[in-house]
């Protein structure tokens, strides 16, 4: 099993930066791929990056490509999510997911202001 809890996430102007970070729990955190989505109003769940279980490959959405970086720290079972030169279309609901598991986190809002 494997619990994720989401946080860093809130209110920030065009332009600026976020760091959201996941922690999980459970003992195969280290051995799955972690992946970050999101949801915006009204639409359905996006995927947005994913990092393999050493943290030497990863993967992005092609809209994020260059403003979000995923990276892990599994001495610290946390995953996160660099997020620059947000814009007003990055407001969303932001979701970690152990993809060994499917195990999703509760969410994380993110906002950002025009």
């Amino acid at each position: 099993q494997a619990q994720l809890v989401e946080s860093g996430g809130g209110l920030v102007q065009a332009g600026g930066s976020l760091r959201l970070s996941c922690a999980a729990s459970g003992r195969t955190f280290s051995t799955s791929d972690m992946a970050w989505y999101r949801q915006a109003p009204g639409k359905g769940r996006e995927f947005l990056a994913i990092v393999d279980w050493s943290g030497g490959r990863t993967y992005y959405l092609d809209s994020v490509k260059g403003r979000f970086t995923i990276s892990r720290d599994n001495a610290k079972n946390t995953v996160y999510l660099q997020m620059n030169s947000l814009k007003p279309d990055d407001t969303a609901i932001y979701y970690c997911k152990h993809e060994a598991s499917g195990y999703w986190g509760q969410g994380t809002q993110v906002t950002v202001s025009s």
